[in-house]
């Protein structure tokens, strides 16, 4: 363990904020921004994928996606994401956060733009291009996770540090959003501009053959606003930590930050005019030692398993909540409107969703997470999550009542609104902190993908679990229902409280501190 901290990472510690603070939030945020659009985005259209093709006008309901087919469009791009997190986070400790993170954007951009323009002959050519095409988008997804947030902390000062990645985490909220607005917005202009009767009453003529146009330029239409900061992605310089605790060259590190900071840093020198160097503790073992089981593996499994546990809800309450509001009547049945009519009235449902729960529950973790703190965050909001999907699950036939519609939604909104004024801010934050630099990238990268793996068991087996005990939908096996599902996710919730325990707060510390790698700060100083 080093008795000191170098003189760049000191003035980075109790450097003020500063433009260049706000600067490094936008470039990484809209990277979340685009992976949060690409991921939710599929939602939106996949019944009208179904009704594209899978329609038989000899049936009384329009055409939905077969089981295995939707399972694969909802879940491939996570197995994309899962891949991605533990390359990346692994290469970023390996060449540097900076040399990879353009390409994940480049990655994301093009794989979006191709998921649209999936192309075939067949239903079934169609769907396996754009599943091609969305695992490599989910790929250059999962790399942002761990990039973002190490790049975020490491650039941040330890007042604020816990605020600037919640923020940059808080674009997925803006990116939910806005997917759900460019929804509106084309279904809406397509709605107007081909007008069409609902399914029952004419069903060839319920979909017009403009609709194929309609979920393509919703599944490219998230890209701009990333590729428009590729330019300062690539300006920014590289982290000092990175510079100077692995790339070991702490002058460059100091040169980086002075032309950032706007201040000259000077790195002490040894009595051989060198630069002096700290050996940290990082440096003396690897992840897969008995040392660093001793140090961080009760941290490994709480950012893992907390992970895990919250993605299993959060993707299920995301992915499908298009059927949920469907089952208690806030949408109405498919029979009764055109395609295009479905996409609109899913799209403003996710909306309203987004714009009072999800946005919201972001920046209360903005404004409070250096004031009370991750853990408390963390097990507050994995407690109430539980209360509130116990609020849903126990008095289910009454939500599902007409009159009472307005209640459940609200009641849902709040299971987001504490997702994110709770464990889906902090499960991001705190590994991109607890860990040493050298292997920082690595850990959240881990940690991440096990998120990841919570989200697929969500995405698969939701789809499943969700359906009606004595009357499934066609092709699916009989399922414990969306009050029993219910009940289920409230049990993983209240698993995650559990295991919130075994997280460290990191509130105020120094990475060096926190990590281990420096003993305290008085002696960091």
């Amino acid at each position: 363990m080093a008795d000191r901290q170098l003189n760049v990472l000191s003035t980075l510690d109790h450097a003020k904020t500063q433009w260049y603070h706000f600067t490094a939030i936008v470039i990484a945020g809209m990277g979340f921004f685009t992976d949060a659009y690409d991921l939710f985005c599929i939602s939106l259209v996949t019944k009208l994928l179904g009704r594209i093709y899978y329609t038989d006008v000899s049936k009384p309901d329009p055409g939905t996606l077969p089981p295995s087919v939707l399972a694969a469009v909802n879940g491939v791009a996570l197995c994309g994401t899962l891949a991605g997190q533990l390359f990346f986070g692994w290469l970023g400790d390996k060449l540097g956060r900076k040399s990879v993170y353009g390409f994940t954007l480049i990655l994301m951009v093009l794989c979006s733009v191709a998921s649209g323009l999936s192309f075939g002959r067949t239903p079934k050519g169609v769907i396996a291009t754009l599943c091609f095409f969305r695992f490599w988008l989910g790929f250059g997804i999962g790399g942002d996770y761990p990039l973002s947030a190490t790049i975020m902390s490491e650039y941040a000062n330890k007042r604020t540090r816990g605020a600037f990645i919640a923020a940059v985490f808080a674009m997925q909220g803006f990116g939910i959003l806005f997917g759900a607005i460019v929804a509106l917005a084309v279904s809406a202009g397509f709605r107007h501009a081909y007008p069409a009767p609902p399914y029952a009453q004419d069903r060839a003529a319920s979909l017009a053959p403009e609709a194929d146009y309609v979920w393509r330029i919703i599944l490219m239409f998230g890209t701009l606003p990333a590729a428009l900061t590729y330019y300062w992605r690539m300006k920014m310089p590289e982290t000092a930590r990175y510079t100077a605790l692995v790339a070991r060259n702490a002058k460059q590190a100091a040169a980086d930050m002075s032309r950032v900071l706007n201040t000259e840093i000077e790195e002490e020198s040894n009595g051989a005019g060198k630069t002096a160097t700290v050996v940290l503790a990082g440096d003396e073992w690897g992840l897969f030692s008995s040392e660093f089981v001793r140090r961080h593996g009760l941290h490994l499994v709480a950012t893992t398993s907390t992970w895990f546990l919250l993605d299993i809800a959060f993707y299920s309450q995301n992915l499908f909540q298009k059927d949920i509001f469907s089952k208690v009547g806030w949408i109405p049945p498919a029979r009764t409107m055109n395609a295009i009519e479905e996409v609109f009235r899913i799209s403003r449902a996710q909306a309203l969703i987004a714009l009072c729960g999800t946005i919201p529950g972001y920046w209360f973790t903005v404004a409070f997470i250096d004031v009370v703190g991750r853990f408390w965050i963390q097990i507050t909001g994995f407690a109430m999550m539980t209360a509130f999907m116990l609020g849903l699950a126990v008095p289910y036939h009454h939500w599902t009542t007409p009159g009472h519609h307005a209640g459940f939604v609200v009641m849902y909104g709040f299971t987001f609104f504490f997702a994110n004024f709770g464990p889906n801010s902090t499960t991001f934050i705190v590994p991109a902190e607890i860990y040493p630099a050298r292997l920082r990238s690595t850990c959240h990268g881990i940690s991440a993908a096990a998120g990841k793996a919570g989200a697929i068991v969500g995405a698969f087996g939701f789809l499943y679990a969700a359906q009606d005990p004595h009357k499934p939908e066609a092709g699916y096996p009989r399922g414990i229902g969306i009050r029993n599902a219910l009940f289920v996710l409230a049990g993983t919730n209240l698993l995650g409280t559990v295991m919130t325990l075994l997280v460290p707060e990191s509130k105020g510390k120094s990475l060096e501190v926190v990590s281990q790698e420096v003993a305290d700060d008085e002696e960091a100083a």
